[in-house]
Parts: C-alpha cells; sequence; structure tokens
C-alpha cells in the first residue's frame, strides 16, 4: 500500500478540524493558540502534498517555510502579550478580555 496525496489530505482536514475544535471550546488564551497552531500545520501539510505530487514545482514547500516562520513569530508574539494579560489580570482567560478596555 502507497501514501497518496488523498491520505495526506486526509491528515489536513483532521488537523484543520482538530484546530478549529480547540479554538472554538478553549477559554484559555494558550489552548486557543495552540489551535491556530494547528491550523496552519494543517495548511503547511497540504502546501507540502500538493508540491510533492506535482513535480517540477517547490512553490508549495516555499509557501510552507513561509508559514512556518509566520507561526513562529505569531506565538513568539502572543506569548508576550500573554505575559502582559496576565500581569494585569492574574488570568490567561480569554473571556476576561473584555476588562482591558481603556
Amino acid at each position: 500500500m502507497t501514501i497518496g496525496l488523498t491520505h495526506y489530505l486526509i491528515l489536513a482536514a483532521l488537523l484543520f478540524c482538530c484546530g478549529l475544535f480547540v479554538m472554538t471550546t478553549k477559554r484559555n488564551a494558550v489552548g486557543i493558540l495552540i489551535g491556530v497552531e494547528l491550523v496552519l500545520n494543517a495548511a503547511c501539510l497540504n502546501l507540502v502534498a500538493f508540491s510533492r505530487y506535482r513535480v517540477g514545482t517547490i512553490d508549495g514547500q516555499i509557501a510552507a517555510l513561509f508559514i512556518i516562520v509566520l507561526a513562529a513569530a505569531e506565538a513568539a508574539v502572543a506569548i508576550a502579550i500573554f505575559v502582559n494579560y496576565y500581569r494585569m489580570l492574574a488570568t490567561i482567560d480569554a473571556d476576561k478580555g473584555d476588562e482591558l478596555r481603556g
């Protein structure tokens, strides 16, 4: 049995669904960030899979590299925001964010 494009697409769809589920059900800001990372990883997997099965192009792999860099930068900025958020409210519950209005 060989692994084909369909297998990669099914795995990416499962990752996307898991990420979407985590983003909608978690109240913790770190949990929401993990959901966003899962969705970005699903997009990367799709790009690399399509690039692999379309012979002669590496465009998908280059785009996946940019997504990985974007995800790393997003995680660094988000963690800095969460640390500041925790200092102000002593919680990282996303529902308490409306108390930060000035």
